[in-house]
């Protein structure tokens, strides 16, 4: 009887999505083709997607042209020791993941997220185990008024659904307003941040004494999860981990940019 009541109700879900497919069918993550399955990528672009995958720096998660051997660690990590204790990220910022990150952030593709997501868990497969809450990076208050949503906060619901990890979206909050970090330099970034974000009262019980896996669309330079770690760590967190979609390596930044 279970069995029955399982095949009726997906083909009352099946029959009830069909119009929506007709009307809207599902386009190219990438380039916008027509493609079997909303959120996926057609044989053109699904090639030019760059994971990224071990051997890496087990810090920083960048990754290293061979083999280094274990917990060697890239000249990075030992020159600027940085104040979370791990960062991965799913893809290299160029091409295909660059167009889906902009549809997702400047053109209201929230449908995107859950697919983002998926290949954000396989990335943190050593983080998630360890993780007791998903925090996003937060948009100040009137950006996200002005976009509607919080790009970061919404791959980190997804993960959070995933994963069954809980969902903290208010855990830190973005006080100051800070300009575009598009253009700018690290010292730039770094100035940009500071100060910018802060731990509510509410919330400090919440993550005191807890491991936090800080999740963003982006790693750049570094200089925003380093600030939003600061102030974790400063409001009680025991450890905090990053993960993000997609991670800017040399050589990755666009002409025009």
């Amino acid at each position: 009887m279970t069995d029955w009541a399982a095949q009726i109700k997906d083909i009352a879900t099946m029959a009830l999505a069909l119009p929506g497919r007709v009307l809207f069918p599902p386009v190219c993550a990438g380039c916008g083709r027509q493609v079997g399955e909303p959120g996926s990528l057609c044989g053109r672009c699904w090639p030019k997607l760059r994971f990224l995958d071990r051997p890496w720096c087990p810090v920083m998660g960048t990754p290293f042209a061979q083999d280094m051997g274990e917990n060697f660690l890239s000249a990075e990590a030992i020159a600027n020791p940085p104040p979370f204790a791990r960062a991965r990220a799913a893809v290299i910022y160029s091409g295909v993941a660059r167009q889906m990150v902009q549809r997702l952030k400047y053109n209201d593709r929230t449908d995107l997220a859950p697919w983002m997501a998926r290949w954000m868990v396989r990335a943190g497969f050593e983080l998630l185990p360890d993780a007791d809450l998903i925090v996003p990076v937060p948009l100040h208050r009137g950006r996200f008024f002005r976009r509607r949503f919080n790009q970061s906060a919404e791959l980190a619901r997804a993960i959070g659904r995933a994963t069954g990890t809980a969902f903290e979206p208010e855990a830190v909050v973005r006080i100051k307003v800070t300009r575009q970090q598009v253009g700018l330099g690290h010292k730039e970034r770094e100035e940009n941040v500071r100060a910018a974000f802060a731990v509510p009262v509410g919330s400090r019980e919440r993550i005191r004494g807890r491991r936090i896996l800080l999740v963003d669309d982006v790693y750049t330079t570094g200089a925003t999860v380093a600030a939003v770690t600061r102030v974790l760590r400063k409001g009680g967190a025991c450890a905090v981990d990053v993960l993000t979609f997609a991670r800017v390596l040399p050589g990755d930044f666009l002409p025009e940019e």
